[in-house]
C-alpha cells in the first residue's frame, strides 16, 4: 500500500462509484496498524481473527455484528470493537453500508463453518 503522507482523505470521494457488492480496501495505514474502508451490500462471512482486535466506525447506513451470542446494530458515527479470536460475521441492515476498520497491518483471517 502506498499512501502519502500529509494527504487529505475524502471518505465520500472514495465511496461514490462503488456499485459492487463488497468492496474493502486501504485507506491508510497508522503505527502498525491499517484503516480500511468496507461497502458491503450483502452479508460477510462467519470468520475471526487470531492475531488483532477488530474495530468498526460506521459512516453511512447501518451495519450488524452478528457474535455468537447476540447482533449488535451500528448506525453512523458508532464505535465497536470486537476483540481478536471472537467469531463474527457482519453485514448491512438496509441496501448499503459504508464503514471503517481498523485492524492490525498484519491482520489474519480465518473463515468459519457456522
Amino acid at each position: 500500500m502506498e499512501i502519502k503522507p500529509l494527504t487529505v482523505i475524502d471518505i465520500q470521494q472514495q465511496t461514490k462509484t462503488i456499485n459492487s457488492q463488497y468492496a474493502n480496501f486501504p485507506l491508510t495505514e497508522v503505527n502498525d496498524h491499517v484503516i480500511r474502508i468496507s461497502v458491503m451490500t450483502e452479508p460477510y462471512y462467519w470468520h475471526m481473527h487470531p492475531n488483532s482486535d477488530e474495530s468498526f466506525l460506521v459512516i453511512e447506513g447501518s451495519i450488524l455484528i452478528d457474535l455468537e451470542d447476540r447482533t449488535i446494530e451500528l448506525i453512523p458515527g458508532q464505535f465497536f470493537t470486537i476483540p481478536k479470536t471472537i467469531k463474527h460475521r457482519t453485514s448491512p441492515k438496509g441496501a448499503r453500508s459504508i464503514n471503517l476498520t481498523f485492524e492490525h497491518l498484519n491482520l489474519k483471517t480465518i473463515k468459519l463453518d457456522q
